[in-house]
């Protein structure tokens, strides 16, 4: 028999996170599905009472009532995990709706005759404790024609739980992520200021300004702005998770040409990189932490002149970055350990966090040194976008917060 329409299917279903090649699944909690199941028979075998009162039945067919309340939801409680699992794994979404709506559609005529055959079991197991006799087909005639329907609205009902609770689950996870990012990004920010105001890099710094005070005052006095222009920027930057490529090499040569003071000819820097390429928005602070890679791994070590070329063009629809130094190389080992560093591996996550899998970060050991690849979408800003963006900072008061578009 139908359960009364009062009644309404609760579910704690599975949830899946997003953006990733492949998103986990979560269990379905048994306890609570089979919790919900018992309420709601018990809420069933209630209204079966007054029902029995009021037809004034006899507690035999209060004993029928109860026990096909409680058939009914332990049924589809226990057809739940399947459902669920159904559900994670054939989404009704853009991609893949299609297959989707081929695996479903034989699923609700399965699982709608599958529980229709669970209660004519229980229907027969009354009739026969009784000691009448039960017609199988007939019965089962009769019960897929009066209640199919509704069977296949009760597992739509699930599979629509199932996707909101997924998404729920999955906007709520992506939230999380974005925080936690978020703060990833403010920390390592506050490191990269952290390690301009080491003391070991403001001492080679000072020392340097110290033995030009004696033989240049101008180049002394020009290093001190510099240092300062980059401590200013590294601070104005604090609120900004993506720059224009040319404000990151503005960023970078400030840096750079810090880091001469300490090698003077030992370092030669070389950028070539088109007009185009320097509209193109990249994330805040990517090139520095992997030029400082280049210059402490490879230029640092290198008895001669080291090399770094920094060059940035626009492929097609994808922003292509290389870095590429013929310092004294990495090891094998060396590379891995580089690969599981603060600085790359903070890289790497923002970057997936920002594209997904449409970007590339790799690292080439060279004959002479390393290469390292950054490939990210090209995105650039229009006027009208930018006035946009302005009056949207000037009203939410944060600053930093930009409009931007893919172009093809």
């Amino acid at each position: 028999m139908k359960p009364p329409a009062s009644q309404q299917l609760d579910l704690s279903g599975a949830n899946r996170d997003l953006p990733a090649p492949v998103r986990p699944r979560y269990g379905v909690p048994w306890s609570l599905v089979f919790f919900v199941a018992t309420l709601l028979g018990f809420v069933s075998s209630m209204l079966a009472w007054q029902l029995t009162v009021t037809l004034e039945r006899t507690g035999t067919y209060f004993r029928w009532l109860v026990v096909l309340n409680c058939a009914y939801w332990y049924t589809w409680a226990l057809f739940t995990p399947p459902i669920v699992w159904l559900s994670q794994r054939f989404r009704f979404e853009c991609q893949g709706l299609v297959r989707a709506v081929a695996v479903h559609l034989p699923a609700v005529v399965f699982f709608s005759l599958a529980h229709i055959g669970a209660m004519q079991a229980a229907q027969w197991w009354l009739v026969t404790a009784d000691g009448g006799e039960f017609r199988w087909w007939s019965a089962a005639q009769r019960a897929a024609l009066m209640n199919f329907d509704w069977e296949m609205m009760t597992y739509w009902a699930i599979v629509g739980l199932s996707h909101a609770l997924l998404y729920y689950r999955e906007s709520r996870d992506r939230a999380l992520r974005t925080a936690q990012l978020e703060t990833r990004l403010i920390e390592a920010q506050l490191k990269t200021l952290q390690q301009q105001l080491h003391p070991h890099f403001l001492f080679n710094t000072l020392h340097a300004v110290s033995t030009l005070m004696h033989r240049d005052v101008a180049a002394a006095d020009r290093t001190l702005m510099r240092l300062s222009d980059l401590l200013r920027l590294t601070l104005e930057r604090l609120g900004e998770q993506e720059v224009t490529l040319a404000s990151e090499l503005e960023f970078l040569r400030k840096y750079l040409d810090i880091e001469r003071m300490r090698f003077a000819d030992r370092l030669v820097v070389r950028f070539d990189v088109s007009p185009e390429a320097e509209a193109a928005f990249v994330p805040t602070l990517l090139l520095q932490p992997l030029v400082e890679n280049a210059i402490k791994h490879g230029v640092a070590r290198k008895s001669g002149a080291g090399h770094i070329e920094i060059s940035a063009c626009r492929e097609h629809d994808k922003l292509h970055i290389e870095i590429r130094d013929d310092g004294v190389g990495l090891s094998e080992d060396a590379l891995t350990a580089l690969h599981k560093g603060i600085g790359v591996s903070t890289t790497r996550a923002r970057l997936q966090h920002q594209f997904g899998a449409d970007f590339r970060f790799e690292f080439h050991r060279l004959s002479q040194g390393v290469a390292v690849i950054v490939v990210v979408p090209w995105r650039v800003q229009t006027p009208a976008q930018t006035t946009g963006a302005d009056e949207a900072s000037r009203i939410s008061g944060r600053p930093g917060i930009r409009a931007i578009r893919a172009v093809s």
